[in-house]
């Protein structure tokens, strides 16, 4: 018969079950991702901020990718690092931290789509409405696509915890590397129907706007490359989109992965390093792509290393 503590304050992670001939390849693998995604999303950030050549609303809103990918990864990796050096029965969190972590991750995985559909938007106004472009994405239009994209994600997220944070407590041990939405309900012996119906709706929709959002933008932005008989504006196009797409296509199937193997209780253990995965491989792969993609930060990274050997 299962032992129930109502409404505990401190809570048991179940984390990662690791094998010890796995071990120190697996703890490895997260310990220098994390670095990597940290040095290259502040070096992104720092990049924008410090040159005036990257002053551009598709810089500008590529930041927020940046810093969201710094957040998300920061919240759960080095926790997730730590509990691995503890044995299992230590691997304690208190309510509220589990909450806050919870909130975060989801606010991450909200954020990335909010993110890149007003990126497409972005893309959209400059290619579809180029003599406009100015007059629309100005620094006024930044900030409200800004505020957009984290408030939209705060408010939906918001109300997804809300609504888990009402139920009272009976069990202990969030069967997850880290804490979410999930974990957090499953935790109540009371009826999660609201929480069930909410969670559906909102992957739903999140999903569904993001989705159609990006097939519109680039079924004009295709229109026009196919209507135009300007080789500049569609080779321009062509790199920028396919940019954005990849980073958006990354994001997409990693997150509707995570979500399929969530209703496969037999897949648990995987599911738990396809989540990690989710956390690490978008994070990752953003700053390389855009890096690589971008003429600016390559000429300016190029002039940084220029100047060090001149000095030296």
């Amino acid at each position: 018969m299962e032992n129930y503590t109502y409404n505990s304050f401190t809570l048991q992670l179940e984390g990662l079950n690791v094998s010890k001939n796995s071990f120190y390849p697996v703890f490895l693998f997260v310990f220098f991702a994390y670095l990597f995604i940290i040095f290259a999303n502040v070096g992104i950030v720092v990049l924008v901020f410090m040159d005036k050549n990257l002053h551009q609303p598709m810089y500008l809103l590529f930041r927020n990718l940046a810093v969201n990918d710094i957040l998300g990864s920061s919240t759960v990796l080095p926790r997730l690092l730590i509990d691995m050096l503890r044995p299992p029965s230590e691997r304690l969190i208190s309510y509220y931290e589990c909450v806050v972590q919870a909130f975060t991750i989801h606010m991450f995985s909200t954020t990335a789509r909010t993110v890149l559909m007003i990126m497409a938007f972005d893309r959209y106004v400059a290619i579809c409405n180029p003599l406009r472009y100015a007059t629309i994405m100005t620094n006024k239009m930044l900030i409200k696509l800004t505020v957009s994209a984290w408030g939209v994600a705060f408010v939906l997220v918001g109300i997804l915890l809300g609504l888990t944070i009402r139920l009272n407590r009976c069990r202990t041990l969030i069967r997850s590397p880290f804490c979410d939405n999930a974990g957090l309900f499953k935790l109540s012996c009371e009826s999660v129907f609201i929480n069930n119906v909410y969670g559906l709706t909102f992957t739903a929709v999140l999903y569904t706007g993001s989705i159609g959002s990006m097939v519109l933008t680039y079924t004009k932005i295709t229109v026009v490359c196919l209507t135009s008989k300007n080789k500049s504006l569609n080779f321009k196009a062509l790199k920028t989109c396919s940019t954005h797409l990849v980073v958006y296509l990354i994001s997409l199937f990693s997150g509707m992965f995570v979500i399929i193997l969530h209703r496969f209780p037999a897949y648990a253990e995987s599911r738990k390093f396809v989540v990690i995965l989710y956390l690490i491989i978008p994070a990752s792969l953003n700053p390389i792509i855009y890096g690589m993609q971008s003429k600016e930060i390559r000429n300016f990274l190029s002039n940084m290393i220029q100047s060090k050997r001149v000095l030296s």
